[in-house]
C-alpha cells in the first residue's frame, strides 16, 4: 500500500516504554527515538493524538495499596502522565514536528485545558496531540482516558504501544509457553480477563466499535508497519 491505512489514530503508550531498558524514569534516547517514529507516520499524512501512562514514574494503584489515599494517589499518576507528556513534546519539537500537550486537569503553564473542539481543530491542522492527566478523575486509568478520547476525536483505532508483542494467554516473561493470540474479540478479551486495557476501556470500545491493536513499540518500524496495514501484534474487535 502506498497510502496508510488510518487517517487518525489514538497511540495509547504506556509510562514504561519511555524508560527504555531502564526500570524506571524517562531514557531520553528512548524518547528521541519513539518521537522520530511518530514523526515518520505524521509525515505520511496520518493524524496523531497520544495518551501516555505513568507507571515509569508513579503508579497510583501500587500507592494506594501502600496506604496512601487513592484519589490521591491518582491525582499524583496524572502528575507523573505531565512529565512523560513535556518529556515526549521535547523530543517531538525539536524534530521540527509542531505539537500540543493538552491536560484534563489544570496545568496552564504547562499545557492547554482539554477542549475537545481544539484538539480537533489541532489535529485537522496536522500537530499532534499529546493528552495528559488521564480523564482527570481518580479511579480511571490512562487506558480509559485513552479509550475515551478516541472516541471523543473520532480515531479509527487504537494502537497500544507496550514492551510486549501482543496479547498472550498468560504473562510471556512468567510462562515461556505463553500462546499469542493474533486477533480476539473484546467479548473474549472481558470474559477471559486477558491484560489488554482494563475491562471499562474494552468496553467502550465495544459499544463504540473501535478497534484496538495492542504492539510492542520498542521494535523499530512496528508503528509505521501497522499505520500501513500489515497485521502486527494482536488486533481485537468485535
Amino acid at each position: 500500500m502506498s497510502k496508510p491505512f488510518y487517517s487518525r489514530i489514538l497511540l495509547k503508550l504506556t509510562g514504561e516504554v519511555m524508560a527504555g531498558a531502564k526500570k524506571g524514569g524517562i531514557d531520553p534516547a528512548e524518547v528521541r527515538r519513539i518521537a522520530m517514529e511518530i514523526k515518520e507516520i505524521q509525515e505520511l499524512g496520518v493524524q496523531i493524538a497520544i495518551v501516555i501512562g505513568g507507571g515509569n514514574i508513579f503508579r497510583g494503584l501500587q500507592a494506594a495499596a501502600q496506604g496512601i489515599d487513592r484519589s490521591t494517589a491518582d491525582h499524583m499518576g496524572m502528575l507523573a502522565t505531565i512529565i512523560n507528556a513535556l518529556a515526549l513534546q521535547d523530543s517531538l519539537e525539536k524534530l521540527d514536528v509542531v505539537t500540543r500537550v493538552q491536560s484534563a486537569i489544570s496545568v496552564q503553564e504547562l499545557a492547554e485545558p482539554f477542549i475537545r473542539r481544539r484538539a480537533m481543530r489541532h489535529l485537522e491542522k496536522g500537530r499532534i496531540v499529546i493528552f495528559a492527566a488521564g480523564t482527570g478523575n481518580p479511579y480511571f486509568t490512562s487506558d480509559t482516558a485513552a479509550t475515551l478520547r478516541a472516541i471523543e476525536v473520532h480515531a479509527d483505532i487504537i494502537l497500544k504501544g507496550t514492551r510486549v508483542d501482543g496479547v498472550y494467554d498468560s504473562d510471556p516473561e512468567k510462562n515461556p509457553a505463553a500462546v499469542r493470540y493474533t486477533s480476539l474479540t473484546y467479548t473474549q478479551v472481558i470474559q477471559q480477563e486477558l491484560k489488554v486495557m482494563d475491562a471499562t476501556s474494552v468496553a467502550l470500545c465495544m459499544d463504540n466499535q473501535i478497534p484496538i491493536r495492542v504492539f510492542n513499540i520498542m521494535i523499530p518500524g512496528n508503528l509505521k508497519k501497522i499505520v500501513m496495514g500489515e497485521a502486527v501484534g494482536t488486533l481485537v474487535v468485535r
